[in-house]
């Protein structure tokens, strides 16, 4: 049997590679639409790969338009046979990335693209939108929305609640937003770089008890890109390439009641299962790309990801640990409490990994192991909504 782009082999065999990664314009971007950047991360990521448009057979997409991703894929000039429009917040980009292996390995596509842009701060300034960020008041949510009860309640609820229950400290949800910082700096690409002090996050504007400012992701314009492809396309790519090892997703609830423990995110589900698929454990992987939109993320994600024991977040992420030179490297861009945060952020987080394992993030940012080697094994974990999602990918460098 054949396809647009060659020979499909039976079903499952192939291994999946990522052949491309791009970021767009990011940071503050007032002269851009969000289809334009789409394009300009979807073209530089093709360009990363060295691969023809022409090999492009399925495409994946969420947050834009009314008919997404066939809107987007009709900007980019492409007609694919492959579509995925998953929507499930910041984890989109990790379920679909597990879609698009399942696809190629299954010789139903040859080269997935996945690509994302958006203009939530560029927007804002000229009040095209609000800052309210509405999910609707339908369904489960209708027991919720009467009270007031914003996103950001929702995660300082189960912030809190880890304080109680394990003596999380405020000092120790401040580090993971004073060591995000200091990984930006040496980015040259992200929004945020002066360093901040635990003391400059703690006496900031109180948002939601207990988050003030710098426990919040930073609103940003931004996009980017990555292309999948089959193991037959391998040796055409103009970099080495980065290997899909095991991929897993779960849900945990929508209303705030149906959520069996707050100090537990569906990262414990979706993890496990990327780790076993993937036959590697959590004390191999080298560094971690984690979605950070509040400070608490980061910290009970580790947990859930096996890196230390349930409640023991907070100790973990002290003494300099999630530093690009410490014992975990997480987030080394910056995150999205540092670099940039457009929206569904989970996409980003694929790239940052992607670039490390081939030795690409840069002088003073690329992370080195034991005898400077570079590092082999990453986690991007992407979470959606208030831990109702949670999407998990192992990748490996050859």
């Amino acid at each position: 049997m054949t396809t647009g782009t060659g020979t499909t082999p039976p079903s499952g065999t192939r291994r999946v590679a990522v052949a491309g990664v791009a970021l767009a314009d990011c940071g503050r971007v007032d002269d851009a639409t969000p289809y334009a950047l789409h394009a300009q991360s979807a073209r530089r990521a093709l360009a990363d790969s060295g691969l023809d448009r022409s090999v492009i057979d399925g495409f994946a997409s969420a947050g834009l338009g009314t008919l997404t991703p066939i809107e987007v894929a009709e900007y980019l000039g492409l007609r694919p046979t492959w579509v995925d429009s998953t929507s499930v917040g910041g984890s989109t980009w990790e379920v679909m990335a597990a879609h698009a292996a399942d696809a190629i390995a299954a010789g139903h596509a040859n080269a997935v693209l996945l690509v994302y842009g958006s203009t939530a701060r560029a927007d804002l300034k000229a009040r095209r939108r609000t800052a309210d960020l509405s999910f609707g008041a339908r369904g489960p949510l209708q027991f919720e929305v009467p009270y007031g009860h914003t996103l950001i309640a929702k995660y300082a609820m189960a912030a809190r609640r880890h304080m109680h229950q394990y003596g999380t400290t405020l000092e120790q949800l401040a580090e993971v937003a004073v060591q995000a910082r200091a990984n930006a700096a040496a980015n040259p690409d992200a929004m945020y770089r002066d360093p901040i002090t635990t003391d400059d996050v703690l006496s900031g504007p109180m948002i939601a008890d207990p988050f003030t400012k710098l426990h919040c992701c930073v609103r940003s314009d931004g996009g980017c890109a990555v292309l999948l492809v089959a193991e037959d396309r391998v040796p055409d790519l103009a970099r080495p390439p980065v290997w899909v090892l095991g991929s897993g997703s779960a849900v945990s609830h929508t209303a705030m009641s149906e959520w069996d423990d707050f100090t537990v995110s569906p990262a414990a589900v979706s993890g496990r299962l990327a780790f076993e698929r993937a036959g590697v454990r959590p004390d191999e992987i080298d560094l971690a790309q984690i979605y950070d939109a509040f400070t608490y993320m980061t910290l009970v994600t580790l947990e859930d990801l096996g890196f230390c024991a349930k409640g023991e977040g907070g100790a973990f992420v002290e003494k300099g640990r999630l530093l690009r030179d410490g014992a975990l490297p997480t987030n080394t861009d910056g995150g999205g409490l540092a670099a940039c945060h457009p929206g569904m952020r989970g996409l980003f987080l694929l790239v940052e990994a992607v670039r490390q394992l081939r030795g690409e993030a840069g002088e003073g940012r690329q992370v080195r192991k034991a005898g400077g080697r570079l590092p082999r094994l990453a986690v991007a974990s992407g979470t959606g909504g208030w831990f109702c999602s949670s999407g998990t990918v192992v990748l490996g460098a050859e």
